[in-house]
């Protein structure tokens, strides 16, 4: 750990191996159905707030971490984007994961966020989001469709890509600075 000592603020160093993924053809048939009562509703323009509600819980087990950095008005101007949309799946009136397309880039759409809310992890329902968030991109006819995914994520993140058809085509090390202001849970295991 950095502490500071006049430099900028205080930083845990953290280590983590990127995989960049690629899909470019569209799946065949997935199966992907949500349970019974869940439903994915596209918001259009989410409120900052609301956004930051999302991406927190969802990314704090897993460094999630770029987003809370990112001024309230540079985000703001990314969530209205029409080339952004944001995918929340709803299941007992309240959100239980979400994910964030990007279309900003066409023909190529990207998976920027993917993932569900604490108390979701385990139940089954991740690889059936999945395959929605996969239909949804897929249904505006892109050239392909790239998500990246790290060692700092959920172990089935990998394994859960490459099984609806994702192929890995790069991987990086790389080394984040993450604020100790966050109040971010850093894993032993990533740790520099």
């Amino acid at each position: 750990m950095s502490f500071g000592l006049g430099r900028g603020p205080q930083v845990v160093r953290v280590g983590v191996t990127v995989t960049f993924l690629r899909m470019s053809l569209a799946p065949g048939d997935m199966i992907g159905v949500l349970p019974d009562g869940a439903r994915v509703e596209r918001v259009t323009a989410p409120t900052v707030g609301y956004y930051r509600y999302l991406y927190n819980a969802v990314g704090a087990d897993y460094v999630w971490w770029l987003r809370r950095m990112m001024p309230d008005a540079e985000l703001g101007s990314l969530l209205r984007h029409p080339g952004v949309s944001i995918h929340v799946l709803m299941l007992g009136g309240e959100p239980a994961g979400f994910y964030e397309l990007d279309r900003r880039h066409r023909p190529d759409i990207n998976l920027n966020y993917f993932g569900l809310m604490p108390h979701m992890v385990g139940t089954g329902v991740g690889y059936r989001f999945l395959c929605h968030g996969v239909a949804e991109a897929w249904a505006s006819l892109p050239r392909g469709m790239t998500v990246n995914t790290c060692t700092a994520d959920h172990p089935r993140a990998l394994p859960s890509y490459l099984r609806v058809g994702f192929v890995p085509f790069r991987r990086s090390d790389e080394v984040w600075d993450v604020p100790v202001s966050l109040g971010l849970k850093i894993p032993d295991r990533l740790r520099l």
